[in-house]
């Protein structure tokens, strides 16, 4: 097979035809909804981010919501908004925009490196490695999360520009030379662009050193020095960039204590990972929005002594066939420096693996099946199979992407919304807890409390110390009327997470529908002291201030109702029930001139309210102003004419 053959027209169009592939692929996506999975929190509870004023993008350079510092990803997302608002279709579809863009650039990188492993090999076959290798990675079901999730807006962006970073300094480093001017500023900047992000692009310097060592050969031409010297300014930009994701991490998520999960589990952890990513890559089977971390994570327990075993056979394998195979060893080595970060040393989170983690990872893996399509083409064009046993060689090839195809567009309509996917987790992994709970969760905020009520109680079956759990079970209960049984719930949220704010928050709100007003009082105080920004939890100690109040003021204790209705007030100045309560509590102390300026305000808020009008008619005739208390009183007549007549007795016996 020869370029002519081929065409050189089309040998151009190779890599827009791969960006067109790996779109289509992903279509189903543009249908997805907003998923309770970080989506609420990111966008839908998020005003932070929507749009690109002057406030949003002090935000999005300050931020580190969920543990993550990723400017540039929300500088994408506010774009989003300013175009579409909150329609999910528009990131959506700028999501699979990237994701096609980088395997378009994917293309670019597997030709030159490629070219490098395969001197002898023909451009054209060369071009149609390049091809292989840019729509496995395009195609493939593992990326069906970072694509078709808007959160992993930052996935999608990341990869692309660390692509670009690579492109660059190939570029750079074709003369034989050490990568300098316009190359490495561009390289560099790309990669800034990629660490600003996502920082999982942190270890990117040192797959550029194995690039070096293979297929550039570098580390041979240049010497070690020189390689390593002209790694610094990444390598600067990799540790700044690791320095502000941990920040990040401590300021926006829980890091897991090494007092859970010690040196052993680590090790454990470490191995699973470098194993599961090339298994799932090869066997994209039984894919899981999550792969729950178990409670305990021994190292000799067979799930993870076989990963161990196998990653040890695997690399002592490929290291004795790293003369006649270098490529092999080269692959895997880039997926081991691409998931240290994520392995296991620092761990947050609730995950014993992501698929979207395979993002950068399998990189290698898909030169791997790239180098395997241009082996056959070189066959093929020195005639040394014949043309029967090309042809087979290219239908299976065919075949074998169609069906990576299909599975992503499968795997693209899990993502599809919530239901759709824990559903899809609870098939993988019945024993995955967070599915059951995020699936119950789902059905709670969509309104059907009932069918979310099973999702969580089999949650809790499985992992009855999730603090999160109970607490989304009394939510459920605490809708349905069964308050007794959701004070219940949430006073095993607080004992399994004392410091869980909402949990401590929901159960000040139910002890105080069950009249429990100083239990109540003592836990929404406390809430309040985990979270200040807890609205709800603001509102409900007014009104179990107030209730406790109203209390002890029907029990002559006035003097104790009285800071109980002013702390209320302060919690809800514009509640018009709060501002009524504290003014007939200082009209019963006799603070008349405080109980106006309180009651004008709570009839300013409601004007409907006659009981309102009742107390400022007597704070007005108590304080001498006989004109506005008539004009209060005729308020109160045309409101409730019973109510007017006692108010008018209680005037007059003022007077």
């Amino acid at each position: 097979m020869s370029a002519r053959a081929i065409g050189p027209a089309l040998l151009r169009a190779l890599p827009l035809l791969a960006a067109i592939a790996a779109a289509l692929a992903f279509l189903p996506s543009l249908a997805g909804e907003w998923l309770s999975w970080d989506d609420y929190t990111n966008f839908v509870e998020n005003p932070g981010y929507r749009g690109l004023g002057t406030a949003q993008l002090r935000w999005m350079f300050t931020a580190t919501l969920m543990g993550h510092y990723i400017p540039l990803t929300w500088l994408t997302l506010g774009f989003n908004y300013a175009v579409g608002g909150m329609n999910p279709w528009g990131y959506h579809a700028l999501n699979i925009a990237i994701h096609a863009l980088s395997t378009a650039v994917f293309y670019l990188v597997a030709r030159r490196l490629l070219r490098a492993a395969r001197p002898a090999t023909p451009a054209v076959a060369v071009a149609l490695g390049a091809l292989g290798a840019a729509l496995v990675f395009g195609l493939h079901p593992l990326r069906a999360e970072s694509v078709a999730w808007v959160t992993e807006r930052r996935d999608v962006l990341s990869g692309l520009f660390y692509l670009l970073t690579v492109l660059a300094y190939l570029r750079g480093a074709e003369g034989g030379g050490v990568v300098a001017g316009r190359w490495r500023w561009l390289s560099l900047a790309a990669y800034v662009a990629a660490m600003l992000s996502k920082s999982m692009v942190m270890t990117l310097p040192a797959s550029l050193l194995l690039l070096d060592l293979y297929p550039l050969r570098r580390w041979r031409t240049l010497g070690p020095r020189a390689v390593l010297r002209e790694k610094l300014p990444w390598l600067a930009v990799a540790v700044l960039g690791a320095g502000v994701a941990l920040l990040a991490v401590r300021r926006g998520a829980q890091i897991t204590g090494y007092s859970l999960y010690g040196p052993e589990s680590r090790i454990a952890l470490v191995f699973y990972s470098f194993w599961f990513y090339p298994w799932k890559w090869l066997a994209p089977l039984r894919l899981s929005p999550l792969y729950e971390l178990p409670d305990q994570v021994r190292l000799l327990d067979a799930r993870f002594l076989l990963p161990a075993l196998t990653v040890i056979a695997v690399t002592a394998l490929l290291l004795a066939l790293a003369r006649r195979w270098p490529a092999g060893l080269a692959a895997w080595a880039h997926s081991a420096i691409v998931l240290v970060p994520i392995s296991g040393v620092v761990h947050a989170g609730f995950q014993l693996a992501h698929d979207r983690y395979s993002y950068l990872s399998g990189f290698g893996f898909c030169l791997l099946a790239g180098a395997a399509v241009a082996a056959v083409a070189q066959l093929a064009t020195a005639r040394r199979i014949s043309r029967p046993v090309a042809a087979v060689a290219a239908a299976a090839g065919v075949l074998a992407l169609a069906g990576l195809g299909a599975a992503t567009w499968q795997q693209t309509q899990i993502w599809r919304n919530g239901e759709t996917l824990w559903g899809a987790g609870i098939d993988a992994d019945p024993e995955c807890t967070i599915c059951w709970n995020n699936l119950g969760y789902t059905l709670m905020i969509k309104g059907d409390h009932r069918g979310a009520e099973p999702f969580l109680r089999q949650a809790i079956a499985l992992r009855p110390h999730r603090a999160r759990t109970w607490n989304n079970l009394g939510s459920v209960l605490a809708v349905t009327g069964r308050m007794e049984e959701a004070a219940i719930a949430f006073e095993h949220a607080v004992a399994r997470g004392p410091n869980l704010a909402d949990a401590v928050g929901n159960l000040g709100a139910s002890y105080a529908r069950l009249g429990r007003y100083e239990e109540a009082v003592a836990q929404l105080r406390r809430a309040l002291e985990l979270d200040p920004a807890l609205r709800d939890a603001r509102i409900n100690l007014a009104y179990a201030l107030m209730n406790q109040g109203v209390s002890s003021a029907r029990a002559g204790r006035v003097d104790t109702a009285m800071p109980l209705f002013q702390e209320a007030a302060r919690l809800v100045p514009d509640d018009p029930i709060a501002l009524r309560n504290l003014g007939e509590a200082l009209l019963e102390k006799g603070h008349s001139g405080e109980a106006v300026v309180a009651l004008e305000r709570a009839v300013q808020i409601d004007a409907g309210s006659a009981h309102a009008h009742a107390l400022l008619a007597r704070a007005y005739a108590m304080s001498g102003s006989a004109e506005r208390a008539e004009r209060a009183l005729a308020e109160v007549a045309r409101l409730d004419p019973g109510l007017a007549e006692r108010t008018r007795t209680h005037v007059r016996e003022m007077r």
